[in-house]
């Protein structure tokens, strides 16, 4: 049998249209039926690379009696997570709220039809009772009686829910400090959840927090030589580690344990687009070419495995291969030693296949245990030698890796995370001088824009050859970034009047009284709460970076309104996030920069002239380059014969008297000199 899942674009809802579960799509003719019969929406949310939204899937939505007892007593609806982020933000909160843990997925929520307030909710169940949880089919029953029930007591749990759950979305949280405080406290916090052996937070899971390491690198820039020294541990374990792909490149989603050894096995592209952007500024920060040849492995595997015709990017790899976690990415020693014939003791000894297996007992996932250059000198090579062999190694597995099932890709479009990914490739590519990698985020930000920014609306989703649903805050603010890290390489009008669009949007649409934005326009349907978000969560927060890409427009423009509209943001989101400082590590970023601001520097001149002006000065990583005038009204091939430079700091701009080597000076001295 299907279901009404099967034509859906998303791929995650399509799996589970062979369920003889009764799903249906969230619609409104879902949750007019749910009304209509008086029956509890169990709602389901996952995305199609998620290990144990495959093994519920499995265990119970495949379960003809499991499905009979759902199909008799709720109203079934799944969304996929990457798609509707809106509402999964909504019911990870209140999932938390009601049980007091923090969320994640499966995420399984059952809700009152008529005002979408949940009233239980939980992660994942097993089929039968496990590890203390009861069968699945034992919960539906008790839940589905409990709505018979105790409507009464329903209504009251749901109103002081949808109370808390408003309490969260808006109101001030705290006395923000005003000066340098705010960034010592918060750096106070991480040094205390620092893992001092392993880098990143204490204990496990492990996560990687790419914003968190890009403000300590910020912070290091200004007089916190401790933020160094956790960034750089941080970053070389986790490229040490199995977190990172040895063979193909790219980032696993987290690790199971504290020392980055076993990773959960999926791969999803905002990891691998804001871990890029980190690595690609590490490794100018402290002249490490590991950290440059991570950023070019993982380039490399986004080009290969993850772009899709016409330059966007997919969303995802599977965590399973045949049902298998992993087993794409598992090695047998006699594998490798197949592979790499007599070349396989240099392999094995830095990735450490000559010790005792890591994953079960029986098999390995590749970490880089040593230095190369040190094993290979205790083998008797000599340093290029020893790369040589390593490169043309992981070609070698790499080409044996392909001859296993491969995990499923999603091939949908997210506007936000492309928009993540392109920002990453441009600035990757100015600051390690890679053209071919500027060149790859112009064609996927044509891409993104020829798709999805149309008819004065900006869409979240292009899958199955369409665009679809309502773009939301983090779509517009991300994009917005993405636009100004692409004219920061070069000036094209189009994409400078697409940022004035989305600047637009976001100030008339997604505008939130008191400053910052709300999630969701103020068009979209109605939910249980309109949602404000300040916390970086897997991404970086929609309010963050959409504070700071709006005072960026503003000097680009010479629009103090926007610029005045980033500022409110900022000061919103430090009262929102008082509590909890460091858990806001983009928000703080805008926060540095506006008490020391970093130069914003317009350009214009013969066409040559101004790239060769923008490349000498486009590794400085605290100043934005931009080759155009200002107000972007004249590209640099219209302008005179001798190359202008407009230095904007703080609200204000001037011009500069000076050359090439002066400006370069000027921008290499500490930000509270760089005032014009």
């Amino acid at each position: 049998m299907s279901n009404a899942l099967a034509a859906e674009s998303s791929l995650y809802l399509r799996q589970h249209a062979g369920n003889p579960v009764d799903w249906h799509p969230w619609s409104e003719t879902a949750l007019d039926l749910a009304r209509a019969l008086d029956r509890p929406i169990l709602l389901s949310i996952g995305y199609s690379a998620c290990h144990w939204c495959h093994v519920m899937a499995h265990e119970s939505f495949a379960d003809e009696a499991t499905a009979a007892v759902m199909n008799a007593h709720f109203v079934n609806i799944k969304v996929d997570r990457e798609e509707r982020p809106d509402l999964d933000r909504i019911y990870q909160t209140a999932h938390q709220l009601l049980t007091g843990r923090g969320g994640g997925w499966p995420l399984t929520v059952f809700l009152e039809p008529k005002d979408l307030t949940p009233f239980f909710a939980g992660t994942y169940f097993p089929r039968e009772a496990r590890h203390g949880m009861p069968p699945f089919a034992t919960v539906l029953r008790h839940i589905a009686g409990v709505f018979k029930d105790q409507r009464s007591a329903i209504g009251a749990q749901n109103e002081a829910l949808r109370t808390a759950l408003a309490g969260i979305e808006s109101g001030a949280r705290g006395v923000v400090a005003a000066d340098e405080t705010r960034l010592d406290e918060a750096l106070a916090t991480s040094r205390r959840q620092f893992d001092a052996v392993n880098g990143g937070r204490q204990g496990a899971p492990k996560f990687p927090h790419p914003r968190e390491v890009r403000l300590w690198l910020k912070l290091a820039r200004r007089g916190r030589p401790q933020a160094a020294k956790m960034a750089e541990l941080t970053l070389l374990k986790m490229a040490e580690g199995g977190l990172f792909d040895h063979v193909a490149g790219g980032f696993f989603r987290y690790c199971v344990d504290a020392d980055w050894t076993i990773p959960h096995f999926e791969k999803m592209l905002y990891d691998n687009a804001e871990l890029t952007a980190v690595y690609a500024e590490a490794a100018v920060q402290f002249k490490n070419p590991y950290f440059a040849e991570v950023v070019r492995r993982t380039v490399a595997w986004l080009q290969t495995q993850m772009q899709l015709a016409g330059g966007g990017f997919a969303a995802s790899l599977d965590a399973d291969t045949g049902g298998v976690e992993g087993g794409t990415y598992l090695w047998r020693r006699d594998e490798v030693r197949a592979a790499l014939g007599a070349e396989h003791e240099l392999y094995e000894k830095v990735y450490g296949l000559d010790r005792p297996p890591n994953y079960e007992d029986r098999l390995w996932h590749l970490q880089r245990y040593h230095d190369p250059s040190l094993v290979a000198a205790k083998l008797g090579l000599d340093a290029a030698s020893a790369a040589a062999s390593l490169a043309a190694s992981h070609v070698r597995l790499l080409a044996a890796r392909r001859m296993r099932p491969q995990p499923a890709r999603d091939d949908k479009m997210l506007t936000s995370w492309n928009a993540l990914a392109i920002a990453a490739l441009a600035d990757a590519g100015r600051l390690l001088d890679e053209p071919a990698w500027r060149q790859a985020a112009a064609a996927a930000l044509d891409f993104v824009l020829d798709r999805q920014l149309a008819g004065g609306r900006l869409y979240a989703v292009h899958a199955g050859g369409r665009s679809r649903l309502t773009g939301l805050l983090d779509d517009h603010a991300f994009l917005l970034a993405a636009i100004l890290a692409c004219l920061r390489n070069e000036y094209r009008a189009v994409w400078l009047a697409a940022a004035r669009r989305l600047a637009g949007q976001l100030t008339e649409r997604f505008a939130a009284p008191g400053g910052g934005f709300y999630m969701t326009p103020a068009d979209h349907e109605p939910l249980p709460v309109r949602p404000r978000p300040w916390f970086d969560d897997a991404t970086p927060s929609g309010n963050a970076l959409a504070a700071a890409a709006l005072r960026d427009l503003g000097h680009v423009l010479a629009d103090a309104s926007l610029f005045e509209a980033g500022t409110r943001a900022l000061h919103a989101g430090l009262e929102q996030c008082a509590p909890a400082p460091q858990a806001a590590p983009a928000l703080l970023a805008v926060f540095a920069d506006q008490l020391q601001p970093p130069p914003v520097v317009l350009l214009r001149g013969p066409g040559d002239e101004v790239r060769r002006w923008s490349r000498a000065l486009g590794t400085h990583l605290d100043a934005a380059i931009y080759p155009f005038a200002p107000g972007g009204a004249v590209p640099e091939d219209t302008a005179g014969s001798a190359v202008e430079a407009l230095l904007c700091t703080a609200d204000r701009c001037e011009s500069f008297a000076g050359g090439l080597p002066e400006l370069a000076a000027r921008l290499a001295a500490p930000a509270e000199r760089n005032a014009p």
